[in-house]
């Protein structure tokens, strides 16, 4: 499994990063991207999915490997 920020959509929420820090960090203005190739480690899977729910602006992808 893999989890991608469309940059273009991000908003600067933060949220990602609020509920899966070992996933998402964010840049300076706030707007999250995902750590390394996004690859998510085992157990992990339900944080990226909160995440990717939470998202007010839809902008998380998750992507079965």
């Amino acid at each position: 499994m893999k989890v991608h920020v469309d940059r273009q959509r991000c908003q600067g929420h933060s949220r990602c990063y609020d509920l899966a820090p070992e996933l998402f960090d964010v840049d300076d203005l706030g707007n999250g991207f995902e750590l390394g190739d996004g690859t998510v480690p085992a157990g992990l899977e339900d944080k990226a999915a909160l995440a990717q729910a939470n998202c007010p602006e839809h902008a998380i992808e998750i992507r079965e490997s």
